[in-house]
């Protein structure tokens, strides 16, 4: 069975979720409410999540909209994210891009998001150099993530960037 399985580490709490591609159906192994430590890092914003791996899109949307209350528009081309947003930039309230994708790298998708609406907060991720991209990210203005990241350190850097632009 071609299974993809993503793991998250939220403080005491592990959450688990499988994702059978073959089939598409899904099972969540266990499922715990966020602890009142991480309620501070909830929204009602609505996140363009961008990584060419599916599993990854996947369980970033289920955990950011059941456990941080989110509206998440999801993809894996950066292209369509890019076409996306293009037609509604008033839509989003932050973009999560992953770095390294096929046709369009994050840090493209980001800077043509900011020529786009300037004020767009935007989260670099990457399993790749740490200096890479935050020098990236501190040029159009954004923040970065390292893979793997936890829910808590998303959740967190969400908040930052949101905050920055107030």
């Amino acid at each position: 069975m071609n299974q993809a399985k993503c793991t998250a580490q939220d403080y005491d709490n592990r959450f688990c979720f499988s994702y059978d591609q073959t089939i598409g159906s899904r099972q969540q192994s266990k499922q715990k409410k966020v602890p009142g430590s991480l309620s501070e890092h909830t929204g009602k914003e609505h996140i363009l999540l961008v990584d060419d791996e599916e599993s990854i899109v996947y369980t970033g949307r289920l955990m950011l909209e059941r456990y941080f209350n989110y509206k998440i528009t999801a993809l894996t081309s950066s292209v369509e994210a890019l076409e996306v947003f293009r037609a509604e930039p008033d839509k989003f309230d932050v973009v999560i891009t992953d770095m390294i994708m096929p046709k369009m790298t994050g840090d493209t998708l980001a800077r043509e998001v900011k020529a786009i609406r300037p004020d767009t907060p935007v989260i670099l991720c990457t399993g790749y150099s740490q200096c890479i991209i935050e020098d990236r990210a501190k040029e159009i203005g954004g923040a970065f993530l390292m893979k793997p990241f936890d829910l808590y350190e998303m959740a967190k850097a969400i908040r930052k960037v949101l905050h920055k632009g107030r």
